[in-house]
């Protein structure tokens, strides 16, 4: 008896699900971030015009107008994002200083299964201090892993755009 190819279509859609991970609920990753502070939602959409200024001057597509920002009690922010990884999507939360340089970044939900490796501490501890002037470009100031490329490249891509946001929609 020969199966036919679409019967293994139900687990494959099964098996993306089957790593899905969640490593912090949000209040989990704002603690994480920015422990002790009182978070306050900031929602808030953006224009057009703004949305192709961030794709203009980063390259990455503004997937979402709707920003999910809290405004941190010591004048950071806290933007929970998400990016896809290969086939699934990665939500990862960034925290900026008040001055708009990356304090932290939290690996949220991953749902691949491979590329986990984007939630090594020593990776993501590259993004800190960065502003929307860096190039965030793997290979260039963000190292790239084995492995786990297109996690990494998606991830800094989405940390860019979140710069980029900060940089032409906050101030």
């Amino acid at each position: 008896m020969k199966l036919d190819h679409w019967v293994w279509l139900p687990v494959a859609a099964i098996s993306t699900s089957v790593y899905a991970t969640t490593y912090f609920s949000t209040e989990e990753a704002q603690q994480a971030i920015f422990p002790g502070e009182k978070l306050t939602p900031a929602f808030f959409t953006l224009s057009d015009a703004q949305a192709r200024k961030i794709e203009d001057t980063t390259d990455v597509n503004v997937r979402h107008k709707d920003i999910k920002a809290w405004k941190a009690s010591g004048g950071g922010w806290f933007i929970l994002d998400e990016v896809v990884g290969k086939h699934e999507f990665i939500t990862y939360a960034v925290g900026l200083h008040a001055d708009g340089s990356v304090k932290q970044i939290e690996i949220v939900d991953y749902r691949e299964s491979y590329g986990y490796e984007v939630r090594n501490p020593d990776w993501r501890r590259q993004f800190i201090g960065k502003t929307a002037a860096a190039p965030l470009k793997l290979e260039q100031d963000i190292h790239n892993i084995s492995g786990a490329t297109l996690s990494a490249r998606h991830v800094t891509d989405g940390v860019k755009r979140v710069l980029a946001t900060y940089a032409i929609a906050f101030k």
